[in-house]
């Protein structure tokens, strides 16, 4: 689960419901990722911004970012081992690297804006998500 602050969640509210409550509007215009956290700037793709300033900015923490890779599978693939002691194969998630390590160094840069839009997918849903639950406690 990604924590979201309620000043985020505010404003992310505001831009699904600018987008008419169509995710797939929802775009990441640009990003950044330095040792600590990955930024994301969001826009409506039907109405492009002209600045960074202009989008929705979303601070992660990169250990956040490295847990919807890791959910997502992108840094892993299906394969098969063999069991060292008992001989037997078996299938399993094979991790190419670290999730971080993977994003930089081995995904390519089609790999790395799947990464960046299911970081996206992932808040957007918790969100919702999140509404919805509360909704029912009350």
């Amino acid at each position: 689960m990604i924590k979201i602050a309620q000043k985020l969640k505010d404003k992310l509210w505001w831009m699904i419901i600018s987008v008419d409550y169509d995710y797939s509007r929802i775009s990441v215009a640009d990003h950044e990722l330095n040792g600590e956290t990955l930024t994301l700037w969001l826009e409506d793709k039907h109405d492009f911004k002209n600045s960074l300033e202009e989008c929705l900015q979303v601070d992660l923490k990169t250990k956040q970012f490295a847990t919807v890779i890791r959910a997502e599978g992108l840094n892993s693939y299906e394969g098969t081992k063999m069991h060292p002691k008992k001989n037997f194969i078996y299938k399993t998630r094979i991790e190419i690297n670290e999730p971080i390590r993977w994003y930089q160094e081995d995904a390519s840069l089609t790999e790395q804006q799947w990464a960046r839009e299911a970081v996206v997918k992932t808040i957007l849903t918790q969100l919702v998500e999140n509404e919805v639950a509360e909704e029912k406690i009350r």
